[in-house]
């Protein structure tokens, strides 16, 4: 298998399942397709139906394959344990139903940290009690998504959570079980965290069994990280900008995963705000065909 590049309901502005502002399931998966793409994630479980037989024959009208699942949930917070679980069972069952197996977990945003994103000298860190207990949570829905489902449990970095800095993650990385817990690396929240993807991917390739393709633009990063914008508002702004014209080297990343003989999913991600006046469509058109010019095809 080479390399396959597919997107995400994340680069349609769908972030949570229930948000009135997102398109309609059924769109989101005929311009995903439109636009060049054979593969889409789960989006946030609920957004698309969990009915098996429904999603699977709309798969099939867009020739689209079901990459994997996000459980984007406070895994930060002892007090939204059932959260995370729902969360964590319902997107394990989607998955499995469809063959899918990129299970990514990834620690919400915390209120505690977002005014600190991108400002690791700044940002606020667990104490070691409330440490274990948080890197024992992740672990206990990876071994989940393993052992009962089968599927590929992976740690993603995020901006604004308590796993986005490159210290904090070097440390859980070096605390768990690499035969149990893979690593999805982004690299739009590598270079919004203030480290570079492509060293870290060098570092870790051993461990990476996804990627996701995202990028920042430097100016808009540089004032939200000054203004202490938070994540949401920072979309908004255009953080996250065409792969072509961010901070990203992608020929280099490419290279990374040629290197390592890496071979599966990579994964558009353009995160935006649904109210504005974009083209989600027509961002990733531009996005696939960048991809296709250095290599990815």
């Amino acid at each position: 298998m080479a390399i396959r590049i597919g997107n995400a309901p994340c680069s349609w502005g769908v972030e949570f399942a229930g948000d009135p502002r997102n398109p309609p399931w059924r769109t989101v998966l005929e311009e995903c397709a439109a636009a060049g793409y054979r593969g889409i994630e789960l989006g946030p479980v609920g957004f698309m139906p969990e009915d098996p037989a429904e999603l699977g024959a709309a798969l099939a009208d867009e020739d689209l394959e079901l990459i994997g699942g996000v459980v984007f949930r406070p895994f930060h917070d002892p007090a939204a344990w059932d959260e995370v679980m729902d969360g964590a069972v319902r997107t394990c069952r989607a998955l499995s139903a469809h063959g899918a197996r990129h299970f990514v977990i990834i620690d919400s945003i915390s209120p505690r940290r977002a005014p600190t994103a991108g400002r690791a000298a700044e940002a606020v860190q667990m104490d070691a009690a409330e440490w274990a207990a948080f890197r024992d949570r992740i672990m206990t829905v990876a071994r989940m998504g393993a052992e009962e489902f089968g599927l590929i449990p992976e740690l993603h970095p995020h901006a604004g959570g308590f796993m986005d800095f490159e210290p904090e993650v070097e440390r859980l990385l070096a605390e768990t079980d690499p035969a149990l817990l893979k690593l999805c690396i982004d690299t739009g929240h590598c270079t919004y965290a203030g480290f570079d993807p492509v060293a870290f991917m060098r570092r870790h390739i051993d461990r990476i069994t996804y990627v996701h393709f995202k990028s920042t633009d430097a100016e808009v990063k540089a004032r939200a990280i000054a203004n202490r914008t938070g994540f949401y508002d920072a979309c908004g702004q255009g953080i996250f900008c065409h792969l072509s014209k961010g901070e990203v080297d992608f020929p280099a990343v490419r290279q990374v995963l040629m290197d390592a003989g890496y071979q599966g999913w990579c994964t558009v991600e353009q995160d935006c705000d649904p109210t504005l006046d974009v083209s989600p469509v027509d961002d990733a058109r531009v996005n696939r065909e960048y991809l296709e010019t250095i290599g990815f095809n």
